[in-house]
């Protein structure tokens, strides 16, 4: 792992593979750090360049005084793939990481040559409900909606089966810092890419879990048809975080799309 500084801000980053490989980024999903990603990366970085990063305001990143815009997260990428050397890289984006994604392919489309949008949309939840999860983080912290964020992240089958690993994942949640966590359900609250992603012209997949209970598949469907071209593929039996529950789903869709287009 590494650290680095974009625009004053610390950011947490770690790159694995040949750097003579091409590249790709993955980023990672609200209230997670890029440990997410650990599954993935151990199997992708045999053939590509790999870097993960924590976001602004997550893991061991700098948590600037919100609120933050999904702007913000994409002028950060574009600074950390700058002092990276990345001219053109691929994108795995999952939730919010999604939507970096999509803010990134309508700004900078030159700088993409694939990307793959995992359990997103161009616009998620509403300003009412993100208000009642900030209230609710207020007022008692990430233990507060802790419980109900498990639900909404893991099939009933990952609860039943992996108890160890949910518990894992529960306090990697906890372990967020929750003015971090703030800042960016403020940004989602705001963010709605609706009207700018007919102009992506980046080679695209969708992918959604069958069992999403925060971006469900109709959801990622309905973003993946306003994208010209875009595909979109199901991950049975997977929640809203594939790298845990189904990696190696994941990761056959993601290196499937990157042959086709992440090489150029």
């Amino acid at each position: 792992m590494a650290f680095t500084r974009i625009d004053g801000k610390l950011v947490h980053w770690r790159d694995s593979g040949s750097r003579a490989a091409p590249a790709v980024v993955l980023v990672n999903s609200l209230g997670t750090d890029f440990r997410i990603w650990d599954e993935v990366v151990a199997a992708l970085s045999r053939d590509w360049r790999v870097i993960v990063y924590d976001k602004r305001g997550h893991g061991l990143s700098d948590v600037p005084p919100g609120p933050y815009a999904i702007a913000d997260f994409t002028d950060d990428l574009i600074g950390l793939a700058d002092h990276l050397g990345l001219r053109r890289f691929s994108l795995v984006g999952l939730s919010i990481g999604g939507l970096i994604g999509q803010d990134l392919a309508v700004r900078a489309p030159e700088r993409l040559a694939a990307l793959v949008l995992a359990d997103t949309a161009a616009k998620v939840g509403t300003a009412e409900s993100w208000n009642a999860r900030i209230d609710a983080v207020r007022k008692g912290g990430l233990a507060a909606i802790a419980d109900p964020v498990m639900e909404r992240w893991f099939t009933p089958a990952f609860h039943a089966e992996r108890p160890d690993d949910l518990a894992g994942w529960r306090n990697a949640l906890l372990r967020q810092p929750a003015d971090g966590y703030i800042a960016t359900c403020q940004a989602l609250s705001q963010a709605d890419l609706t009207a700018a992603i007919g102009a992506i012209t980046v080679p695209t997949l969708a992918v959604a879990g069958d069992g999403d209970l925060s971006t469900p598949p109709d959801l990622v469907r309905a973003m993946a048809q306003r994208i010209p071209g875009a595909g979109f593929a199901l991950i049975e039996g997977c929640g809203h975080i594939p790298p845990v529950e189904q990696p190696a789903r994941l990761l056959a869709l993601v290196t499937g799309h990157l042959e086709k287009h992440g090489r150029g």
